[in-house]
This record gives C-alpha cells, structure tokens and sequence, in this order.
C-alpha cells in the first residue's frame, strides 16, 4: 500500500489527488478537441467541488488559472480567459510604500491632529468649541496612555502650539475631566502572571 506521503506532492491539496489525476491525464491527450473538452469537463468537477463560491466574482477564470497551475502551464489548449503566466505566479510582489506620516507628537495620532485643522477653520461659536473641548479629552486620554503622568497644562500648550495658537483654551476656561488609565490586555497578562510567581 502506498500512503499520499510517499506520493508526488500535489501542486492545489484542496482539489485532492483525483482532480489531479484527471488534469495530468488532460495534459496526456494527443487530440486537441479532445483535450479541450477534457479541460471543460475538469473545470465543471471543480466548480461543483465549491459550488458555495459560484457567487464570486471570476469565479470560473479562477478556475481556470487554477487548472493551467496544476497543469504546471504544460496544458496546450484555448483558455476562454487569459490565465495567469508562470513568471507572475512565482515572482516575488513590487515593494509597498508605506505612507510615513509626518506628525508633532506621535502620541496623539495623525487623527487628531486632522481633527484639530478641522476645528481651527471653524467659524466661531458654540460647535467650535465644543469640538474643541471633545479634542482636549480625547488628547489626554492619549497622553495617558504614552505618560505616567499627567500635565493639563502640557495638554492645553500641545493643542495651542498644533493649533497655531487658532484653538486657545486654558485650564480657567475649561477643565479637562480625569481619565482612568486602563493598562492594555498584554500589561494585564503580565501581571497576573507575576502574581502567580
């Protein structure tokens, strides 16, 4: 008896051995009509193996590039699409730019600081202001998160200085509620396991 380890290794696992079989035999056949309808009766098998990802879009091009990859692009015959070519299959991706966004101070993320260009360009009045204060909280949520301490008054100059001195609030004019600090799940972890030491 002969177990699948011992076996060639298959190319697509999740089609199984018979489909497999079936592909290496289609690439066999002489008769180019013959091989093509072989090619379409493959296809059809594999669309009923999957039938829940008929809704996909190129669901049957799918297929097809899957079939000339099994295939290992030997199946000579007219693809109704245009598959994937071997080059493309193992060449390695183009470099992704990462967008590096320049940022005053990285603890309060890039989002607040386009919250504060919004609120800036406010006109004066009741909205601004509350903007304005929504700003200021959530600016020491996230200094407490970065900081041990926490320094209203370091939170009130950093929303000047983003600002360009347009949002000008100050801890006589607003008080900026107290935060909990809630350590994040790995800190929690640690010192539960520290407890068990």
């Amino acid at each position: 008896m002969q177990y699948n380890t011992q076996k060639e290794k298959l190319i697509m696992p999740e089609y199984g051995r018979n489909i497999q079989n079936m592909v290496d035999h289609c690439v066999k056949i002489e008769d180019k009509e013959e091989r093509e309808r072989c090619a379409n009766t493959i296809i059809d098998v594999m669309g009923n193996m999957f039938p829940h990802l008929r809704d996909v879009n190129n669901f049957k091009h799918i297929l097809w590039d899957h079939l000339a990859i099994m295939s290992d692009f030997k199946l000579d015959i007219e693809y109704p699409y245009e598959v994937i070519k071997k080059e493309e299959l193992y060449s390695s991706p183009g470099r992704l730019e990462y967008s590096r966004p320049t940022m005053k101070y990285r603890h309060y993320g890039k989002i607040l600081e386009r919250l504060i260009d919004i609120a800036k360009k406010m006109e004066d009045g009741d909205k601004k202001e509350q903007l304005t204060k929504l700003i200021l909280n959530q600016m020491k949520r996230s200094y407490i998160q970065w900081n041990k301490t926490i320094d209203d008054e370091k939170i009130y100059e950093d929303l000047r200085e983003l600002s360009g001195g347009k949002l000008n609030l100050n801890s006589e004019n607003y008080t900026i509620p107290e935060v909990k600090f809630t350590p994040s799940r790995t800190k929690l972890k640690n010192i539960k396991y520290q407890r068990r030491r």
